[in-house]
């Protein structure tokens, strides 16, 4: 089977890519308005992308009128972030501050989620999160127009908070004990349990 993405509407090739590219780590942003108000939101079209100079990259992409949503534009007003990884026992609340709400309503009161301060940027915490990376927006590339455009934002870490009984030997991560789920297509969600190891050459 050929899937011409060149003749597709942008919803099926949202769908063709979300089902394929799988699976996908979730970055969990919190953001922080303009007025001070916070916001939090999931996003898996996401990954690490440098480590010298330390970056990530995140999407979110436009809503269904093509209007940024408001991490995005958060980020244009402060410019400062932290970027979450989900782990299993997080997945249920994770989901719920993907709902719309309106800009003035918080995320974290919404779905019950516990925040702490952040150390050297002014968005809160998730304060269950096992890593969670505070950074400072490097830049925001917009590809395309309205509804599903995507909002590529690239992200400068400055730090980052890891839970001390996930970290093993003093300088990595136990992936066991980190317990991160990953994004399938639609509802689909997996889960970092199964695991093997091949050699590199």
């Amino acid at each position: 089977m050929l899937v011409d993405f060149t003749a597709l509407p942008a919803r099926d090739v949202y769908r063709w890519m979300t089902t394929t590219i799988t699976p996908r780590p979730i970055a969990w942003v919190s953001t922080i308005s303009a007025e001070g108000g916070p916001n939090l939101a999931p996003f898996s079209f996401f990954n690490g992308i440098s480590s010298n100079p330390p970056m990530l990259m995140f999407v979110p992409v436009n809503n269904r009128e093509g209007v940024p949503k408001d991490t995005v534009r958060n980020l244009e007003a402060t410019k400062e972030m932290v970027v979450h990884i989900v782990s299993a026992d997080l997945a249920a609340a994770m989901n719920q501050t993907a709902a719309l709400l309106p800009p003035e309503e918080s995320e974290f009161d919404f779905a019950g989620i516990a925040q702490v301060p952040s150390t050297r940027v002014k968005p809160p915490r998730v304060a269950g999160a096992r890593v969670a990376f505070e950074c400072t927006l490097h830049s925001i590339t917009k590809l395309g127009e309205g509804p599903g455009a995507s909002n590529v934002v690239f992200a400068s870490i400055l730090c980052a908070h890891v839970a001390d009984d996930v970290v093993v030997d003093g300088n990595r991560v136990d992936p066991g004990k980190l317990d991160a789920i990953g994004r399938l297509g639609g509802d689909a969600y997996c889960f970092t349990r199964d695991r093997f190891e091949v050699e590199r050459p």
